[in-house]
Formats: C-alpha cells, structure tokens, sequence
C-alpha cells in the first residue's frame, strides 16, 4: 500500500487551514494525502524534526518570527531533494517569489490561491518527489551491491591458494608462484595447487566462460570440483572427465571452463596432463629456450557430456619452469586494440631464463601492463609458474 503524500502547510493565516482540508477532502479522506499545519517558520522547524518524512512544504513568505525565505534556507540545509517547497505570496510580491526560485523552491502561487491551479502544482511535486525517490532507492541498492561485489571479490582472493613458498617441506626441489586480476571485481578466471601424495602435486589453472557474478560463482564450483577429483587420485584425464560429467549436468546458461590440469612428480620431474581447450602452457627450459606445449585436441568442461579427455606427459629438467596463463595475458589489448600475442610472450619468457617464478610472473604481468597503457582491461589476467629446482 502506498504511504500518504505528506504536506505542510505554513502560514500565519488561520483559515488556509480550513480551506486545504476541505477542498482536499476526498483525497485526506481516501489516505493519498496527510497534512499538517504550522503558522510560522519556527512552528514548521519543530514539525520538520519530529515528522522527518514530509514531502510538500507549502510556505507563505511573508510570516512573523521566521518568514518564508529563512525557512526555505533551513531546509535547504537539511539537503534533502526529495523534500519540494511551494512558496505563497501576493501577486506583487514578485521579487520575494522570484528569491525564492533562485534558492530552490519547487514552485509558486500567488494569493488568492487559487486551489484548482495549486493541485496541479502538487501533482507535478508529487510525480518529482516519486522519480527521486526511485532514484535514491536504486541508488542505495546500487551501493548495497558494490558492498556485496567487494565483499565477493575478498571471498573469491581467500579461496584461491596465497601462501607462498606452497611446499616449503619441498622448497629445495621445487619454486612455485601465481596471481589472479579480475578485469571487474570478480573473475571467472582461477588456479590450485594441491598435494596429492609425498612425490606429486596438482596443478590447475582455468577460465570460466562470461564475466562477473555468473562466472565467479561457476568458477567456485569447479575449482572445488576438480580439486576434489583430482585429490581422489587418477589421471588428470580422468579428472577432467569426471568433473565434465558433473559440470555438463548442472551448468546453467551455456556455461563451460577452459582447463589446465597437470599433476607434476616432484622427485623426477615428470608431467602428466591434460588439457581442456584452454591456452597451451610454456616451458622456459633452463637455458633459455621457450617451448610451447602441444594444443589441445580435448573439448571445453562443462560443455558436452560423455566426453573422454586424454593425457599427455612431459618432463621438467633442474632450471626448467613451467608457465600457465589464461588468455587476458596473450589477448590484452591496448588503445589501437592490438593484441599482446604470443609471439611477444615468447621472446619475453626468452629472456627470464634463471629468474624464480615470482620474478617471472611480475615481468610478465608488468610487460603486458606497459603494452595494454591506458586501455582497461578487458579480461581477468591469470599466470602461474612451476619450476624445478632439484
């Protein structure tokens, strides 16, 4: 039910009083509108703190002990713009009228009100008083929102690994680091590392199709998806098959995660894979070389079910690194939307032979941030390192 449109009515004359409520029976008695009666400035000041939500202040100008214009300063004061101020004053009284306007009073009438004419101008009030109202009320759950957002980004950082060294039990065999940027303020993008016995841990980097709330929240699933299945023990084949069967099942809107699962042998270097549609990982072998890992030839997760997804092996030798990335590093694209591309992330990768993953992670990010300049980012930016230390 829709509350009373409140109206104050100041005047030091007593039979306005008698005049509003009667011309406005209908509309006091049907509860659409509420007054209430001051005589003077200070009067309609008491009133004003005790009733904080009136909506239409009808005001005479010329009052003894606060007249009109002070009046509407103090309520100026009070900064509320959905509260409308209708001055009153003689018809000769123009220049007052007129110093009125120019401190913000909504409108005017000239006595004798002519009430037909006042209730149109109330109206028009009424229908402003609405759209500000709507406004601050959208306004307020935009706000609520960005509260919400902040706290989601903070949640979304926590649940992504930020210890690092990882393993220090390991830190002689093995040096690891990453980072994620939402281009908003939250991302579909995320990696993991976890344990999964005392030689082999899992690797996991990925990017979830779409942008912002929708992608966070699935990129929540299937982090804790997959690392569940892969804690479970099997291939990363059988990881990502597994958590494409549960994903394709539940996803909503179309929505698929482009995965990069590998589960890396500590004591021989060894790497097993697979691969999801997502950006084929670098080796920065120790001595300089980049090499690239073969594209993918398995689908999507979360797209198609019973889909089989195969494995690949490589090896890391002592020095070697290897880089994951999801593509706002490659495809970040600067003010004449150029892309950064691949070529460009080869021959920087060439010269970070040596450099701990740290150190290559902030050179890559830091060179795709100097080429990108004043455009904004168009995508989360994700990148993660392994290298073999022993």
């Amino acid at each position: 039910m829709k509350l009373p449109i409140k109206i104050l009515s100041v005047d030091d004359e007593t039979d306005l009083e008698l005049l509003l409520t009667q011309y406005f029976r209908r509309q006091i008695r049907k509860g659409q509108y509420e007054f209430y009666f001051a005589h003077n400035g200070l009067e309609a000041l008491t009133i004003l703190l005790n009733q904080k939500d009136i909506d239409i202040i009808l005001s005479d100008i010329n009052m003894p002990e606060m007249d009109g214009l002070t009046l509407l300063t103090k309520i100026n004061e009070m900064q509320n713009p959905a509260l409308k101020c209708i001055m009153v004053s003689a018809y000769g009284d123009m220049g007052n009228i007129r110093s009125a306007m120019n401190n913000g009073a909504f409108d005017f009438a000239t006595k004798p009100i002519d009430l037909d004419d006042l209730s149109v101008t109330i109206e028009k009030a009424i229908e402003q008083i609405d759209y500000i109202k709507k406004a601050q009320e959208e306004h307020s759950q935009l706000e609520s929102l960005k509260t919400d957002l902040a706290v989601a980004a903070e949640i979304q950082q926590a649940i992504l690994p930020r210890i690092f060294p990882p393993f220090p039990e390991n830190e002689q065999e093995l040096d690891l680091a990453a980072l994620m940027t939402p281009a908003k303020d939250v991302g579909g993008d995320f990696y993991d590392f976890f344990r999964i016995d005392n030689d082999h841990i899992g690797l996991v980097i990925a990017d979830v199709s779409g942008k912002g709330i929708p992608a966070a929240i699935f990129m929540a699933v299937s982090r804790t998806l997959i690392r569940t299945v892969g804690l479970q023990g099997g291939t990363p084949g059988y990881c990502l098959t597994k958590s494409n069967e549960l994903l394709s099942k539940e996803s909503v809107d179309c929505m698929f995660v482009t995965v990069f699962y590998a589960i890396y042998n500590i004591r021989t270097g060894e790497l097993e894979f697979s691969n999801g549609g997502h950006n084929s990982p670098y080796i920065l072998r120790a001595n300089g070389n980049v090499e690239q890992l073969p594209v993918s030839t398995n689908c999507i997760v979360g797209a198609i079910s019973d889909v089989e997804f195969s494995n690949d092996k490589t090896s890391l030798g002592v020095g070697d690194t290897l880089i994951l990335y999801t593509d706002g590093v490659n495809e970040a694209t600067n003010a004449d939307n150029q892309e950064y591309g691949d070529d460009r992330m080869e021959r920087l990768l060439g010269t970070l032979a040596g450099k701990s993953c740290q150190d290559i992670i902030n050179a890559q990010r830091e060179d795709v941030k100097n080429f990108v300049g004043d455009a904004p980012q168009s995508d989360d930016i994700t990148l993660m390192a392994i290298k073999r230390k022993a």
